[in-house]
């Protein structure tokens, strides 16, 4: 997954695709299905406008988080398993893998993901496909308060994939990519992790709350790329539609930021594709080699907060190792969490 050929291309266009997301709460598992394909049918039509807009050096388009289905309300794991979760090996993945060849782009997203190797789950994956259609990379979220994690199956994920594939950084020909999915751009340790396996460029699916004032993920946004020297690509919702809540309650603050944390680029609400901007990899790599107080990467002490943060014991891992998964375990595993905070 990480043995791409080396970068080739070393300034090209990124585009946060702000595109309305279509719930699927409520379908039948078949209904949903249907409903996912004429999503993705929409969105491949609008990258391929897109490209003719933005131009010919568009190079990475990143999607909005769960944007062919929205997020589960309350459905048991098993039915939005059944409804919403993407095969690995699925006509989904198929259909955005053609997309991506056809318009020889780049293409980050988010979904719900099935994994035979626990069937009785569903994860929530980031992804990125390639110009050849191939899916060179796939980060299980690691942080998620309400849907199945693989640090909840900790020993037996780590037993099959390996901490690669916790932790992924594929070297494509426009630079190191990786994806942080939503709320985790506000956990600094996965972004850091991340960038010192080589990461440049997050690719940072979200639905969120976008404001004029500063959000919390806003923030994260931004001290995200400051600390770490990297792009961020961050796309919203265009809209969330076919669930109670309003329709434009996640739309708008799609955005490009530099390795400075500038923004680049922001789209205001709705379908948008104007966060685009261009990324400059030479740049980049060459305020990474220069000393000074602003190269923040070079200057950290992983050895000293790994031990730090060792000695602490917050949220355990393996809680739904032989475990049937029941929406209330969430719960009550976040209240045992803050049980064991320091007081």
């Amino acid at each position: 997954m990480n043995q791409t050929p080396a970068p080739a291309v070393t300034a090209y266009r990124a585009l946060a695709l702000q595109t309305r997301t279509e719930a699927v709460n409520g379908l039948a598992p078949g209904d949903a299905r249907t409903a996912m394909a004429a999503s993705i049918t929409r969105i491949g039509a609008q990258m391929a406008a897109a490209q003719r807009w933005v131009g010919s050096d568009l190079r990475l388009v990143v999607l909005p988080e769960y944007v062919l289905t929205g997020f589960p309300m309350g459905e048991p794991l098993e039915r939005w398993r059944d409804m919403a979760a993407l095969a690995p090996d699925g006509p989904e993945y198929e259909a955005l893998s053609t997309i991506a060849s056809d318009l020889g782009l780049h293409v980050s997203g988010n979904a719900y993901e099935s994994d035979p190797n626990f069937p009785e789950l569903y994860f929530q994956a980031s992804f990125v496909i390639d110009p050849s259609g191939e899916v060179v990379l796939r980060y299980r979220r690691l942080h998620s308060l309400y849907s199945p994690s693989p640090y909840d199956v900790w020993d037996r994920y780590l037993e099959i994939y390996g901490m690669d594939a916790v932790l992924p950084v594929a070297r494509t020909e426009i630079g190191n990519l990786a994806c942080i999915a939503s709320e985790e751009i506000l956990y600094p340790e996965l972004a850091r992790a991340l960038a010192l396996r080589g990461a440049e460029v997050f690719c940072h699916s979200t639905s969120e709350i976008s404001s004029p004032a500063l959000t919390p993920k806003e923030i994260g946004r931004r001290a995200r790329a400051i600390e770490n020297l990297a792009y961020v690509v961050s796309a919203n919702s265009g809209g969330l539609h076919g669930i109670p809540i309003p329709g434009d309650s996640t739309s708008g603050g799609s955005k490009v930021l530099d390795f400075e944390g500038r923004v680049l680029a922001e789209a205001a609400g709705g379908e948008s594709i104007v966060a685009s901007a261009e990324l400059d990899l030479t740049a980049l790599r060459r305020y990474r080699a220069r000393p000074g107080m602003g190269n923040l990467l070079s200057r950290v002490k992983p050895g000293l907060w790994a031990g730090e943060y060792g000695r602490h014991d917050i949220e355990r891992p393996n809680g739904l190792a032989g475990r049937a998964p029941e929406r209330a375990w969430f719960a009550r595993r976040q209240q045992e969490s803050i049980g064991r905070l320091p007081h």
